[in-house]
């Protein structure tokens, strides 16, 4: 791996204020590494699937190796791994450097607890589409700023086990004979062999044979019942800034969206209301009670795990369990088409494509960013510089599934990476929007998600959405929630 000489990549300040100095502790360096045999250490706060999978340690050493004689290390902050650097920063309890979705680094970085970088003399820069370092631009005073670095992109993407195919789906699930699944590109068909394996199921408690599933009070993996029937988190102004008075869970068709989400809820179990499937789906998967769930791609590592273990029980070795489990995990995305009325439950061969709509779902690119209250900010990019290499890039991938931004590192890892960015392209990914504001709609739009899942298991006479009409209000209300959390409530 090709090491540059410290300092070489120069962070640029916030103009709106000196950023270090108006975080207290952030102030400039004052000694550069190995001045007075001190040795700078630097305390980097990663995700936990990173962490649990080793690839942090993978990471820290790596770098501590290459940098022992330059005067810095890196450590485990030891923190968890949403924890609030508005809130630790300040008070110097915050990591140097963090990773984190796009919307959260960019909420720090609009009130200034994260610096701004030059990304362009990032070993990573040509590599990385620009689409991906947008996700970390934010604009004051007519100029653009990137306060972050990309390692991969996010979208939902269904997790299933190529072994557990019906043995005859060429001839009964693909009709138009592409040699991809139905139940794989369109939801009706997908709502159809869910059905069929509930119906088939004949255990004592009716357990053991799941279709298609997901946790729905999750918003991010299910935001695809909205965003493809016109809803929107916030509308966006003439300049293309992020409008956060324009809330948009309720536009458009997206209580049509809904009625489908209530109407798979039918064929789950109560699971799908809170985090009970979330949770499950790598055992799920792996023991074959899930046909499929959804996720995002930087956990195709813990279906791996799961379904390895399984087969270990089976018998095999610890290395040929290991090679069956990644030969049978698969990871897609989402089927590209919703039906047009919501309607879920009918028969996709009597329908024409003026039926369907193209599903939209919610993505996110993480990444690094550098917190303004380090006091080592030349340090901290080398060590961001030297985790989006192509090295480490390539190991994070082999470790842990990721969707690699650097094009380098996708091209040789698999086409998932190129698939994701091409339906960004394409509008079939709506990115989380990298303002402040989008703290405020977790908890009343995904509060409402369980609360419409569960009319599904509510008897009748209680049920609460019986009709579009009453799914909208619903919808409605949730967006002026999330307004009055932002603009009411707040202050």
């Amino acid at each position: 791996m090709k090491l540059r000489r410290f300092s070489r990549i120069a962070v640029v300040a916030l103009a709106f204020g000196t950023v270090l100095a108006a975080g207290g502790c952030g102030k400039k360096d004052d000694a550069k590494p190995g001045e007075n045999g001190e040795t700078i250490t630097l305390r980097i706060l990663e995700n936990d699937t990173a962490k649990e999978k080793g690839y942090l340690d993978e990471l820290l050493k790596a770098f501590n190796e290459a940098y022992k004689d330059k005067g810095i290390q890196a450590v485990d902050a030891n923190m968890e791994e949403y924890s609030n650097l508005a809130e630790n920063g300040p008070y110097g309890y915050g990591p140097d450097v963090l990773y984190q979705a796009n919307d959260k680094i960019m909420t720090y970085a609009e009130d200034k607890h994260i610096m701004a970088i030059d990304v362009e003399k990032l070993d990573c820069y040509k590599t990385t589409p620009k689409e991906a370092f947008e996700a970390f631009n934010i604009v004051h005073d007519g100029k653009t700023y990137t306060c972050g670095v990309p390692v991969n992109v996010q979208e939902p993407m269904l997790f299933y086990r190529e072994d557990n195919l019906p043995s005859d789906w060429k001839e009964k699930w693909d009709d138009n004979k592409n040699d991809v699944p139905d139940f794989f590109e369109n939801w009706n068909d997908l709502y159809a062999y869910s059905k069929q394996l509930r119906d088939s199921d004949d255990s004592p408690n009716r357990d053991k044979k799941f279709g298609f599933m997901s946790s729905f009070n999750n918003l991010y993996l299910n935001a695809e019942f909205l965003f493809s029937y016109g809803g929107y988190v916030f509308g966006t102004d003439k300049d293309g800034s992020y409008n956060s008075k324009d809330i948009g869970f309720g536009k458009g068709d997206s209580a049509k969206g809904i009625s489908g989400l209530i109407q798979f809820a039918t064929l789950m179990n109560e699971g799908c209301i809170d985090d009970t499937i979330t949770t499950g789906r790598y055992e799920k998967i792996a023991n074959g009670t899930f046909f499929a769930a959804v996720s995002t791609p930087d956990t195709y590592a813990l279906f791996v795990e799961k379904l390895a273990l399984k087969y270990e029980d089976e018998g095999l070795s610890k290395d040929e369990a290991l090679k069956k489990a990644q030969d049978n995990i698969k990871m897609i995305e989402l089927p590209g088409l919703m039906p047009k009325d919501g309607d879920l439950t009918k028969n996709a061969d009597d329908m024409s494509d003026s039926d369907f709509v193209k599903t939209v779902v919610m993505g996110g690119v993480n990444g690094y960013g550098i917190s303004s209250y380090t006091k080592h900010r030349d340090a901290c990019i080398e060590f961001v510089n030297f985790a989006t290499s192509y090295d480490m890039i390539s190991k994070r991938t082999q470790m842990l599934g990721i969707a690699p931004t650097r094009s380098d590192v996708a091209s040789e890892n698999g086409g998932v990476a190129d698939k994701i960015f091409t339906s960004l392209k394409e509008g079939r990914i709506m990115l989380m929007p990298s303002i402040k504001a989008v703290d405020q709609i977790w908890s009343p739009v995904q509060t409402l998600m369980g609360d419409l899942a569960k009319d599904a298991f509510r008897k009748d006479g209680e049920k609460k959405y019986t009709d579009i009409a009453s799914i909208q209000t619903a919808l409605d209300k949730a967006s002026q929630n999330v307004y009055d959390a932002i603009y009411t409530l707040a202050g």
